[in-house]
């Protein structure tokens, strides 16, 4: 099944960790990407490279202050909207890997787009 592609203005949002946002009551997953873990990577877990604080604030920044538009494709198995985001044009998934603040997976891009 081929579900509809959604585009609308976020609420005040913010970010959760590099890769997820909070918008409202909605948790939004950044499509393509994986960022570090805040709390660190769990012995046994393949996780991304990095500091995990330094990419939710990186995100943060992305996002003060400006206007974003969700293109949601879906949810994923803990509930979350699964989408790209944009700020001023700007895709958030693409910039956070350009500043090597999550790594690109692309089983997880889902909507098929690249950066």
């Amino acid at each position: 099944m081929i579900l509809p592609i959604l585009l609308s203005l976020a609420p005040i949002c913010y970010a959760v960790d590099g890769d997820t946002l909070r918008c409202g009551s909605e948790r939004v997953r950044l499509l393509g990407i994986d960022a570090p873990e805040i709390h660190g990577c769990r012995k046994g877990r393949v996780c991304a490279p990095g500091d995990g604080q330094a990419s939710k604030r990186h995100l943060a920044k992305l996002i003060e202050g400006k206007r974003l538009t969700i293109e949601r494709h879906g949810r994923d198995r803990y509930g979350r909207t699964l989408a790209y985001v944009w700020a001023n044009g700007a895709n958030l998934s693409c910039v956070q890997i350009r500043r090597k603040m999550a790594v690109y997976v692309p089983k997880w891009n889902t909507g098929g787009r690249g950066c």
